[in-house]
């Protein structure tokens, strides 16, 4: 699995030319290198983001797969809870009576949990490939000529 982008290569064909004939490489040449070193960098940091997104992804699936399956345990667990709370409650007040005041309970308790779980979906922020748009910033600040913050210029 690929944890970042390649290192883009120059044409060493090309540059080994110029330097035998003791030449600086021609303005074309240069520009075309540039647009070919742009967009080999665009590849990878796309190559980088779909990485990214599935590694996220998997850890995602096996996680509401987890949840899922505890969710249906607690599910049940719930239910024997519930049937014991009406139960006890029968023995003081008639069995419907009991029923109605421990439907009535979980229906305020499901209504405090939406309205909790309403704002928490909304405070959540979208998936993003973050190392991703890191390393597209960071490419851009270098196209600009600005170093990132951090970084050294030696290799």
């Amino acid at each position: 699995m690929a944890t970042g982008p390649e290192v883009v290569r120059r044409d060493p064909v090309n540059v080994a030319r110029h330097r035998l004939n003791g030449e600086q490489p021609a303005i074309g040449a240069l520009v075309s290198q540039a647009t070919s070193d742009l967009s080999q960098l665009v590849r990878d940091e796309v190559q980088l983001a779909k990485a990214e997104l599935k590694e996220k992804g998997k850890e995602a699936g096996v996680g509401a797969g987890l949840f899922g399956g505890a969710g249906a345990i607690a599910l049940y667990g719930l239910g024997v809870l519930i049937a014991a709370a009406v139960l006890g409650l029968a023995t003081a007040l008639p069995a419907w009576l009991s029923a109605l005041i421990v439907a009535v309970l979980l229906f305020a308790i499901a209504g405090i949990a939406a309205l909790l779980g309403k704002r928490h979906v909304a405070r959540a922020a979208p998936p993003v490939p973050q190392r991703a748009v890191d390393g597209v910033h960071d490419d851009l600040e270098a196209l600009k000529g600005h170093q990132p913050e951090g970084r050294s210029t030696t290799a």
